[in-house]
């Protein structure tokens, strides 16, 4: 499933990353992926159990705010993140298995490209190799606007 949600976002080139285009704004290849892939888990027990202890939490400490809807919201945005650090681990093993099949290529853009610190503002990029370079069959790449001078792609 990993696989298939990183070729899905690939470019005609094989390379996915590092940042992926969503609700109109751009977003790092990992959150994305690990977004995408959280639905799975919605009717999950942990789930309910996560849910349950943040909002009993949140409660007890009184940041709860008294409007129901105010408090989903907050719930929603404690839960989401706690998913969404506890997902990208698990997509970096999962890709880090695909790495070891030879179906994909890894790779980190950005800031300090050569630090040796390798999460110093670094975004995953990964590339399709071998066969599942035939996953993003006959789709053509956009024609992209090139960079003028003096203008900074992020």
């Amino acid at each position: 499933m990993v696989l298939n949600l990183i070729a899905q976002v690939s470019r005609s080139d094989g390379s996915a990353g590092p940042l992926v285009a969503k609700g109109g704004g751009l977003m790092p290849l990992r959150d994305w992926l690990c977004d995408a892939l959280t639905p799975m888990g919605q009717r999950d027990p942990r789930r309910v159990a996560l849910e349950e202890r943040i909002r009993s939490d949140l409660a007890m400490s009184g940041a709860l705010p008294m409007d129901e809807g105010q408090a989903t919201a907050m719930v929603e945005d404690a839960i989401r993140e706690q998913v969404r650090a506890s997902g990208k681990t698990n997509v970096s093993r999962a890709v880090s298995e695909l790495v070891r099949a030879g179906l994909l290529k890894r790779h980190y853009q950005g800031y300090c490209v050569d630090h040796h610190n390798r999460g110093a503002q670094r975004q995953a990029v990964y590339v399709l190799a071998g066969c599942a370079r035939g996953l993003i069959g006959g789709r053509q790449e956009q024609p992209r606007a090139v960079p003028r001078q003096a203008e900074l792609v992020f």
